[in-house]
This record gives C-alpha cells, structure tokens and sequence, in this order.
C-alpha cells in the first residue's frame, strides 16, 4: 500500500491529512496560544500518548533544580484573611510571596502574619511566644530599629508608621515576604520587605527578620490586618524547586 493509499485509509477513521502533517513535520510552526486543558503527544517508552500542558508543565518544573515554581495566587476583595496551604516539603526548601497593591479597609493598621504546622486543620499559632524577631523601618530620612519579642504573631510593617486609607493614600503596599527551612523542623525564618505610604503621609520601607519560634515544619501561612479587612490587592506564591 503506497503512502497515500495509507493516508487515505486513516482519513476514512476521521483522520485528517492536515493532521497527520503536523505530526510528520509537513507543517509550519503556527502561535496559537497553550491555555490549560490542551494536550502534548508523547512517545512513552515506544507507545504514543497524549498529556495535558498541566502535567508537563508539572514535570518541568520539578526539573528545574532550585528554579521558582507557580503555586497560587489570591485576588483579594475586602477579606479578613488571606491564607496559602500549598506548601510540600518534598519539592520546596522555600517559598516566595509577592504583594501588589495591597490595600487595608481601616486607618492605621498593621499587616499581620501567622503560620501553621498542622498537616490538615491548618490551626494558625498565635500564642504568647509564638514569634521573635528585628525590624527595621525607614521613613522619610529616618531609621527605626525594633526587637519583635516572643510575640503572638509576625508583624510585618510599622505599628508607628501604620497602612493608611485618608488622602493622598490609600498608602498601597507592595513588596514580597520569604520563607525559608519551612520543611524542617527547625525555627523557620520569614524574611519581608515591603514600601508604602504610611498614616501619617511618609514614603516607608519596612525589613523584617522574624522566626517562628518553634521546632516544628510550616506548612501553611496567613495574613491579615490588625484591625479590619484587607481591601483589595493580590498575593501570588512561588516555591523554590529543591532538586
């Protein structure tokens, strides 16, 4: 049977010949977009199958040693918490979050966090002794430097260059927080730095070293306002691909 009697046989099962180019190379390379739910044709060890884009882009990243990965990201629309679990200690020795625009729904408060080493309920530790850590505030030409001591909770800016809602703000917040050994059980360090306008109308930058004062793996984290809801902003996580 020649080539195209062979093309026309598969073309009688629904087989295009259009179809069987792009798969024989006859075809130029086109630049329709690849959105979830499409699929890659695969030689698997001599046998072909089809996968989804999800799974290879799954198995790619997992290949990238030390490469940053997309979990998730939270569009926030006047929430009392913001809460990430996608945590795995078998592919992330660490973890990136950025926050774009983050704004508060009060006056005059202050961006909160809490983790968790709960490995289903996610029960965020707040006790007495829960967090410990150094701040350091720059606002206007000047420096603050303070000891965050055995706290209930992480606080990421200044209680004394509070977020903002009066004119000229609403002061929006951007910036990112690290995690680090969070899949050790070890004190695991959250490192931050954001810029905003503060309450009182002075550009802030505001770096923090804070660990979570127990020997314990974090496998997920919150954040929040001290008073209020957040309004508005995004948070989007990365983990650090560890092999």
């Amino acid at each position: 049977m020649s080539r195209q009697e062979k093309l026309a046989a598969l073309a009688s099962t629904g087989v295009t010949k259009a179809e069987l180019d792009n798969i024989d190379g006859g075809t130029a390379r086109g630049t329709t977009a690849i959105a979830d739910g499409d699929g890659v044709l695969i030689n698997d060890a001599g046998t072909m199958r089809m996968t989804s884009v999800e799974t290879m882009a799954t198995y790619i990243g997992t290949k990238v040693g030390g490469g940053l990965e997309f979990i998730a990201s939270t569009d926030i629309s006047n929430a009392a918490t913001t809460s990430f679990t996608g945590f795995d200690a078998s592919k992330y020795d660490s973890y990136l979050f950025t926050f774009h625009a983050i704004e508060s729904a009060n006056d005059g408060v202050v961006l909160y966090a809490k983790t968790s080493s709960d490995t289903s309920s996610h029960s965020y530790d707040g006790g007495s002794g829960n967090y410990v850590g150094e701040q350091v505030f720059q606002s206007d030409n000047s420096n603050t430097t303070s000891y965050l001591s055995y706290s209930t909770f992480a606080a990421l800016t200044s209680a004394t260059k509070p977020l903002g809602t009066d004119s000229p703000e609403p002061s929006t917040l951007n910036g990112t927080v690290e995690i680090f050994s969070s899949h050790l059980s070890k004190y695991t360090l959250l490192e931050n730095n954001f810029a905003y306008i503060s309450q009182n109308d002075q550009h802030t930058r505001a770096s923090s070293s804070i660990w979570r004062a127990e020997n314990a793996q974090v496998n997920a984290i919150q954040f929040y306002m001290s008073a209020g809801n957040i309004a508005s902003g995004t948070i989007t996580m990365y983990g650090m691909v560890n092999s």
